[in-house]
């Protein structure tokens, strides 16, 4: 197919604060105007928050490598995870979140990460086992493969272990009910006031947690009578932060498996099942993959294997750069700052967005064309030195990246040494950002066995949908009436004391051109 992938519908430059709030509340990537794929700066004024998009790669390493104390993540949208994520070492700054790094950080060198390779392999070999032929619905499949790496690799168990299974099942029941940003997220609260979670997200927090206790207990145990597997879990618990000499305790150690089970599965399975579909509708790359994994040893899995899946290495790359699972992070200023020229008061919200750098033209070319191939070129090469996020960068970088790009390319060549991809006719995913970037009504995707293709039987299989997975239907919820009133009237007040100007606010820092008002939204280049 020589189509583009899908790319959500930008929202028109003219919009009002309510109808702004309610499309960034429900998906925050077709929240945004076009313009905004070029823009080196963008800033965004509303009555609750200033924000500063940063498009531009000198900003996005001053705020990300070179000064990142002054610029830590931003509790406005650490507070819809908090439920689930308690203090983890996603969501602390400062001291708190560096020992945490300290203890973290070991687990996953090189060398412990090549440890983990044979529960990587085991689990892909699991997922291509569980498909068939017929159709499938990729998200949910890669969900199941991936979260079984996580519990292989973190308490050597398979997804069928009953806790595991568990915890699984209660997560999928989470993401459904869990939106990506809460009330929080817009006004700022104080600290006594209620959060408003949903009913549904503190019910499913607090069962998925309840049963990490249970997990960790039990490997807290096992450390003591010395009979723990030697796997990531053991490792973290066991390691002692070298400046301060202490452990995670336990209340800590379920902060971070939290995390880790989020990050680490469900990234990898939004990737993945991207991955799955740009390969299904790109041919010519997929037999490429295809023949890469039918060169692979298979009775004799080795971590070496990994260095002859290069062109698959590239493919990951290119669904992580067209599709990256975490399309936006969110930096607090601390200090009055500038950023090209215009005034960024304490407590403004600095946002980086993968999304948007890696579809930037003045960085990549043809951006929004699937090219594996790019990442062999001079130029592919410095736009992923500049213009490349998926995992964040600096300090606060994703500790699990190396173990993601082991375990994508493992689990694309597993599936593709079996199955040959096609999509299905009329169901052209449409991304949308939950937790990460899933599609809108799944991604679903026609396999045929490689060693004989698929028979009469299977081209008539309809598509499983497993159990634990629902269309995404945001439910009505106090926040969001509360969000309702507070909109309108705020709207009201401030169209009265700017006149003749609608909010929101929306000033952008790009080609050398002249103020441009368009309705409600008001763009500056500069």
């Amino acid at each position: 197919m020589t189509d583009l992938p899908p790319k959500p519908q930008p929202r028109p430059d003219r919009v009002s604060l309510w109808r702004y709030l309610r499309l960034f509340r429900r998906d925050i990537l077709s929240a945004q105007p076009a313009r905004l794929y070029r823009a080196r700066m963008a800033e965004f004024r509303t009555p609750f928050f200033r924000s500063f998009m940063l498009n531009e790669p000198d900003l996005i390493r001053e705020v990300l490598n070179i000064r990142p104390r002054d610029f830590p993540k931003s509790g406005r949208i650490s507070e819809g995870l908090k439920p689930l994520l308690g203090r983890s070492v996603f969501l602390t700054n400062g001291a708190v979140w560096e020992r945490q790094r300290r203890v973290i950080d070991p687990a996953f060198e090189g060398g412990r990460v090549r440890d983990s390779f044979a529960a990587i392999w085991a689990a892909g070999q699991a997922a291509t086992a569980r498909l068939a032929p017929g159709v499938i619905e990729a998200e949910a499949e890669m969900s199941h493969a991936a979260a079984d790496v996580i519990f292989r690799t973190l308490f050597s168990i398979p997804i069928e272990d009953e806790v595991a299974a568990a915890v699984f099942s209660r997560f999928r029941a989470h993401q459904r009910g869990q939106p990506i940003l809460n009330l929080a997220a817009f006004v700022p609260l104080p600290g006594w006031m209620p959060r408003l979670h949903r009913p549904g997200t503190r019910a499913t927090a607090r069962d998925i947690r309840a049963l990490i206790t249970r997990l960790t207990n039990a490997r807290a145990g096992a450390i003591a009578a010395g009979t723990a597997p030697d796997d990531l879990a053991t490792r973290i618990m066991t390691t002692a932060d070298p400046e301060t000499g202490t452990r995670f305790d336990a209340a800590e150690m379920v902060d971070q498996v939290a995390i880790f089970f989020l990050a680490g599965h469900e990234t990898s399975a939004s990737a993945l099942a991207w991955a799955l579909y740009l390969l299904a509708t790109h041919p010519e790359a997929q037999e490429r993959v295809a023949a890469e994994a039918q060169r692979l040893d298979m009775d004799n899995a080795a971590f070496s294997m990994v260095s002859n899946l290069k062109f698959t290495r590239d493919v990951f790359r290119e669904a992580l750069r067209l599709y990256p699972p975490v399309p936006m992070m969110v930096r607090e200023t601390t200090r009055p700052e500038v950023f090209r020229n215009r005034p960024a008061p304490p407590g403004a919200q600095i946002v980086i967005s993968p999304w948007h750098l890696h579809r930037n033209d003045r960085h990549w070319a043809n951006p929004d064309a699937f090219d594996p191939d790019r990442w062999q070129t001079d130029a592919g090469r410095g736009a992923a030195r500049d213009a490349y996020l998926p995992f964040s960068a600096g300090p606060r970088v994703c500790p699990g990246a190396g173990f993601a790009m082991i375990e994508g390319p493992v689990l694309l060549a597993q599936i593709l040494r079996a199955f040959h991809l096609a999509p299905v006719p009329g169901a052209v995913p449409v991304p949308v950002a939950h937790l990460t970037v899933r599609a809108r009504n799944g991604i679903h995707l026609r396999l045929a066995r490689r060693d004989g293709g698929a028979g009469a039987s299977d081209r008539a299989r309809p598509a499983r949908r497993a159990p634990w997975r629902r269309r995404y239907q945001p439910s009505k919820s106090t926040s969001s009436m509360i969000l309702n009133a507070l909109a309108r009237r705020s709207a009201i007040v401030f169209r009265s004391v700017v006149s003749g100007v609608n909010v929101p606010q929306l000033l952008t820092n790009g080609e050398g051109s002249a103020p441009a008002r368009t309705g409600n939204s008001s763009f500056r280049s500069a």
